[in-house]
């Protein structure tokens, strides 16, 4: 009820334009404010044309607002917390906005949220991944009062990112709800070139040892990881090579789901995907019984590292670094940049390349490959307990706009970056960056585009974050596939969402288990129908009908 209250106050204080504008709700939320109960900020004028110049600053009193959100692995180094990045030092400077960062453990988001939510004190804003990680999705958390709706506010007080809904109304149908709210200020991936970031990586310079060509096909695969068992590519004279590995016992099938490579060869994913908005879950289907055979085939032939169950980011750091491994997974920045960087100085002529998916066939069409929608359910809400929801959207709005873009993507002029010909250029404080940061850590002392937040991301960052040519040739051997299978970013209702999350659980820990008793053979394959009984048994059909319930209301979205 007090959530429901506190909902139904906001829409009254946004229903007289002038009135709102001139004066934010009164109250006091105890950290959520420095201003006195009988004191509250005054925030400057922002019509719905407004533009950036006149919108600042956006209060005339000192205010606080309270911001929930993980501290990102880029930060993480580099910052204890978001006030010491300097973009967010600036943006306060502009705005009159100060912001008190609650960053959770790092791994511990979701127990400290719910821990925060049943203390009866959340924050001003929470910044969550509301499709995924959110049980219930959005409407229960504007039900629980941990989001608002801010169609009204974003169309009275948000120019910037009202006109970004207009000019992209796929961003619109990606953050409404099916109940028609938009419940968060998203961070977007603003060009297609930033939403394909992971892939296959190859060690090109064993294939031209060994007069190779890049593989094409599953069997081209096959043939190559043989050939570097076993024609001693480093030339050590030992056969100590490890044709293929990929990670550790979770990041296997991430890698493989995430990322659609080999098992997207079979047209399918290992998740939920679409055909002709049909939902279907690939753990389940035929074809994930030929993508478990040909693994375990590899696994007896030894093309895969026996250990590579056990194989944490160090020790695979060492098998890279050790000249023996040949293959495996990697994202763009943190993978392939990286994995040059480790080898320039031990070996010159190392040289590693992102590899296209493969097809069963050459000349088959891949009907899925890694690639993210533009919007995958990290937003920022603004809870029902934050006593200034119009300084909070014009605070957000900001950063949607030229000068906020900037000033997220690249922090601040003449220390991150410069102006070379109309575009932005980082600076050698992040490009060549002191004490072993990388790009990503060290641009996170200025700004976000590498981690998170609510804006756009630009293009511009990531032309510069991957300009290697290894990375831009690795980027376009990615791209090559169809995303008509994948699943948009849906959302499941409160009442679906608990025998959901129920299933999943469950659903997912067997597969695991499973996947890799089939991979190294202690599991039959032959055992596989048993395998999928239990499945259902479990209720995945149950899922598979709640996601299609969430698909068809997606898809009937304006």
């Amino acid at each position: 009820m007090i959530a429901v209250l506190a909902f139904v106050a906001v829409l009254s204080g946004c229903s007289d334009k002038n009135e709102a504008a001139n004066s934010s709700p009164g109250g006091s939320s105890g950290a959520s404010s420095e201003a006195t109960s009988s004191s509250s900020p005054v925030a400057s004028e922002q019509p719905a044309n407004g533009t950036e110049a006149e919108a600042l600053p956006i209060v005339s009193e000192p205010l606080t607002l309270t911001y929930f959100t993980q501290l990102a692995a880029n930060a993480a180094p580099v910052v204890k917390d978001y006030n010491e990045i300097a973009a967010y030092q600036e943006l306060e400077k502009r705005t009159g906005i100060h912001i008190e960062w609650k960053h959770p453990v790092a791994g511990q988001e979701a127990q400290q949220l719910s821990l925060m939510m049943a203390s009866g004190n959340p924050t001003d804003i929470i910044e969550y991944n509301w499709t995924d990680g959110y049980p219930g999705g959005a409407a229960k958390a504007i039900a629980e009062g941990n989001a608002i709706r801010l169609n009204e506010l974003i169309d009275q007080y948000a120019p910037n990112f009202k006109k970004l809904l207009e000019e992209h109304p796929e961003y619109k149908k990606m953050i409404t709800n099916d109940d028609g709210d938009i419940y968060a200020f998203p961070f977007l991936r603003g060009d297609p070139s930033l939403l394909t970031s992971a892939g296959l990586w190859i060690r090109q310079d064993w294939l031209d040892k060994l007069g190779l060509k890049m593989p094409v096909t599953v069997e081209d695969w096959h043939t190559v990881l043989k050939a570097f068992k076993e024609q001693d590519p480093n030339g050590n004279g030992k056969a100590d090579e490890l044709p293929f590995n990929f990670g550790q016992p979770n990041a296997n099938k991430f890698w493989f789901d995430r990322t659609s490579a080999f098992i997207g060869a079979w047209g399918i994913g290992t998740g939920f995907y679409q055909e002709n908005s049909q939902v279907k879950y690939g753990a389940i289907q035929p074809e994930f019984k030929s993508f478990l055979q040909t693994l375990q085939t590899w696994y007896k032939e030894g093309l895969i590292d026996p250990d590579y169950a056990l194989t944490d980011s160090k020790a695979m750091d060492a098998k890279i670094t050790g000249n023996l491994l040949g293959a495996g997974f990697a994202s763009i920045g943190g993978g392939i940049g990286r994995l040059y960087q480790l080898m320039a100085d031990i070996d010159p002529s190392y040289k590693v390349l992102g590899a296209p998916l493969p097809v069963l066939e050459e000349g088959d069409t891949l009907q899925l490959m890694q690639r993210d929608f533009p919007y995958t359910g990290l937003g920022a809400s603004i809870t029902a307990a934050n006593k200034h929801p119009i300084e909070t959207v014009k605070w957000m709005d900001y950063k949607y706009g030229e000068a906020g873009s900037l000033l997220m993507n690249f922090g601040i002029e003449g220390v991150s970056y410069n102006m070379v010909d109309g575009n932005p250029q980082y600076t050698e404080a992040v490009t060549k960056a002191p004490d072993n940061l990388s790009f990503a850590q060290a641009l996170s002392k200025y700004a976000l585009p590498a981690a998170n937040g609510a804006f756009v991301q630009d293009k511009r960052y990531f032309d510069q974050f991957a300009g290697l040519p290894i990375q831009q040739e690795s980027m376009k051997n990615w791209m090559q596939g169809g995303t008509e299978k994948m699943m948009p970013p849906v959302s499941v209702t409160a009442d679906e969402s608990a025998r959901f999350a129920s299933v999943m659980n469950d659903v997912n820990t067997y597969i695991a288990e499973m996947f890799d008793k089939f991979v190294m053979g202690s599991e039959p394959i032959e055992n596989f129908d048993k395998y999928v009984k239990t499945l259902k048994s479990m209720g995945i059909d149950d899922a598979i009908s709640i996601e299609q319930a969430a698909l068809d209301r997606y898809n009937s979205r304006p």
